[in-house]
Parts: C-alpha cells; sequence; structure tokens
C-alpha cells in the first residue's frame, strides 16, 4: 500500500508574483503615485495583516487593485511595522521603538507588490520599469519566491 503524505507547501498558492519596492515614502503616497504611472487604482483594503505574539503585535497595510482585463488582483503590502513604546521612570520619559518585518530576510525592501494569477514577463518587466521612473522610488525589482523562507505570510 502507497502512502501519500502532505506538505504545508502543497497547500500554498505560488501562483503569483512579487515586486519589491525600496522608497522612503508612506504607504498613501507611494499608492497615490503608482496609480498615477501604472494606470492602477490602489485603495486601502478593508483589512491589514495583523500578527499577534505575547510579547508585541504587528499591523501591516494592505492597499488592493483588481485589473479586470487580466483578471490578476495586485496587492501593496508594507513590509515593516514600527512600534512605539513609551515608559515613564520618575521624571524621565523614555521610549523606544520596536520594528517588525513581515518577510525577515528581505528588511531592506519597504513595500511589495504581489500580483495574482500569471501576468506575462512582459507585464511584470513594464511594471517595474516603470516603478523604477518614479523619482521618489529607489528602486524596484523581482523577488524570487524560491529564496524566501517567510513566504507563507504573504497566503492571505
Amino acid at each position: 500500500m502507497q502512502v501519500h503524505s502532505l506538505d504545508i507547501e502543497d497547500f500554498g498558492d505560488d501562483n503569483y508574483t512579487l515586486i519589491g519596492i525600496h522608497t522612503s515614502l508612506e504607504d498613501f503616497k507611494l499608492a497615490y503615485l503608482l496609480n498615477n504611472n501604472l494606470d492602477t487604482l490602489f485603495s486601502k483594503a478593508d483589512y491589514s495583516l495583523d500578527f499577534e505574539r505575547s510579547d508585541s503585535k504587528a499591523s501591516f497595510s494592505v492597499y488592493n487593485y483588481t485589473n479586470e482585463e487580466f483578471d490578476h488582483d495586485w496587492f501593496l503590502i508594507s513590509n515593516s511595522y514600527t512600534e512605539e513604546k513609551t515608559n515613564e521612570l520618575d521624571t524621565i520619559l523614555l521610549s523606544t521603538e520596536t520594528k517588525t518585518y513581515l518577510i525577515p530576510e528581505k528588511k531592506k525592501v519597504d513595500y511589495f507588490i504581489k500580483i495574482l494569477g500569471e501576468p506575462s514577463q512582459e507585464i511584470i518587466y513594464q511594471t517595474v520599469n516603470k516603478i523604477n521612473q518614479i523619482n521618489q522610488i529607489v528602486t524596484s525589482y523581482t523577488v524570487e519566491l524560491d529564496l524566501l523562507k517567510s513566504k507563507q505570510f504573504l497566503i492571505f
């Protein structure tokens, strides 16, 4: 009798493309510039990606856009969350910042664009080129999914 075992990878949806973006812009400003330069309509999602541990919690902003023509769903996702904690000790106010990353192995990436579906290589190439032409963006590029250890955080 042959036994078939399932791995967690069997349930993951690797049918998406991931683009990393390096910029110091806030999420709403980046969404605005992408809408102007890519002819997209990113809008703030009704949800965010929330992660909670016993000692901290993180909430990553999400913007989404549906391309009806090609049947692709696009998501603009923040890669970092900064939590500021203040402690009052005597009369001195101390504050500490804790930064949490959605994809820790890509700490230098500020935002990701996740494109669900199977966009052609030409669409991906054009998208990355248009993003790189925006003055406030340092660089953008496609991210190799096979190299990500934390890609399960992008399944939502």
